[in-house]
């Protein structure tokens, strides 16, 4: 008899957190500035103290980019190039699909993405029995997951510490008793 592994399910919605990057930097992210996915990975082992199954959603519509998808396969995740028609947003639709599939397992799941189009299918997956938490630049995350009880909130750079070098460009909502006039004063 086969019993499926627990694993803390790792989704990344590729274009979104590239998409929202290059809104950070105005400028199309070069691979030097996008995160560092084995980090992520790690992180959510951490976070969820699971072995992660890490998969990596990209639109690969305009071809297979063999060499990113390489360095994701060394990062340990499974890339999952998806192509369709011109009006299909394909890597959501996948995500969708997989969200519904990871209710009938068991499982924890960590979302990388900013979009609105998986709160339904996200938020059917908070029935009590599994651990779920979204990690995102946290000041461009879609407000209508907030209302999610029992989500874990993570930041890109700040939790994972997904980038190398110094902190992005970033212009975010400061908690006063988190406010250092330093960084501002360099």
């Amino acid at each position: 008899m086969t019993t499926e592994q627990d694993f803390v399910y790792v989704l990344i919605d590729g274009e979104n957190i590239d998409r929202t990057l290059g809104q950070i930097l105005d400028a199309k992210p070069r691979p030097e500035q996008r995160p560092r996915w084995d980090r992520v990975r790690q992180f959510a082992e951490k976070a969820f103290g699971k072995e992660a199954r890490a998969l990596f959603y990209l639109n690969a519509s305009r071809g297979l980019p063999g060499t990113f998808i390489q360095a994701l396969r060394l990062a340990g995740y499974t890339p999952i190039p998806l192509t369709g028609t011109a009006e299909q947003k394909v890597v959501d639709i996948a995500i969708i699909r997989t969200l519904e599939e990871i209710k009938n397992r068991p499982g924890d799941v960590l979302l990388i993405s900013h979009d609105t189009d998986f709160r339904e299918s996200f938020g059917a997956l908070n029935d009590g029995t599994r651990s779920l938490g979204i990690l995102a630049f946290q000041e461009y995350l879609s407000g209508d997951y907030l209302d999610l009880e029992g989500i874990k909130l993570y930041d890109l750079e700040d939790d994972a510490s997904a980038f190398a070098g110094g902190p992005l460009p970033r212009v975010r909502v400061i908690p006063i008793d988190d406010f250092d006039p330093r960084r501002f004063l360099v």
